[in-house]
């Protein structure tokens, strides 16, 4: 389970950035997000408007998050450990993988002593709040949704806090929910 951390809300990624994205021929890709509401729910998100996704110590997620994740990429923020577990709000990748700083934090729960800055462990992805879901997407709906029977968080034993969501997902998830991609 991933906590995230708000910052101070910075420059849009630059014309730069994203003309070199275009030009590499990378279509947007999705994701899903998992976090606890008590420990960082989408109420906090929206107030905060954009956070650095921290805390992630899984290799797997930790590797999308350094590897696979870019700006313009779209997530689902989903609230786990909950009643109901549900798909709340939706949000853009603003800023590409970079090392997580609470892993060099000593007081911070996720401070790892043998991540090296200058050779870093563990990584963050910022993300900017879209919009909540108009509806909440429980898993048990995602459940009854035949477009959805492969989704990875149905998947039995999945647990990963960044996961993979296929453009159809996505699509599904959002007509489900209410909610439209703006960007």
């Amino acid at each position: 389970m991933a906590t995230v951390r708000r910052t101070k809300p910075a420059a849009r990624p630059s014309a730069a950035a994203a003309t070199a994205t275009a030009a590499a021929g990378r279509q947007r890709r999705y994701w899903l997000f998992k976090s606890e509401p008590e420990s960082y729910g989408f109420d906090r998100f929206e107030r905060d408007r954009r956070t650095f996704w921290s805390g992630v110590r899984n290799y797997q997620a930790r590797n999308l998050l350094r590897d696979e994740i870019q700006p313009g990429d779209g997530v689902l923020f989903y609230h786990s450990n909950s009643d109901p577990m549900a798909i709340v709000g939706i949000a853009k990748v603003v800023k590409a993988g970079y090392p997580d700083p609470t892993a060099f934090e000593p007081k911070n729960d996720y401070y790892d002593p043998d991540s090296d800055p200058s050779d870093p462990t563990w990584f963050v992805v910022d993300i900017e709040c879209i919009g909540r879901m108009r509806e909440p997407v429980t898993r048990d709906r995602c459940k009854q949704e035949a477009a959805l029977a492969d989704m990875l968080l149905l998947a039995r034993g999945s647990r990963l806090s960044v996961q993979p969501v296929t453009p159809s997902e996505w699509n599904t998830i959002l007509r489900l929910g209410g909610q439209q991609e703006t960007w």
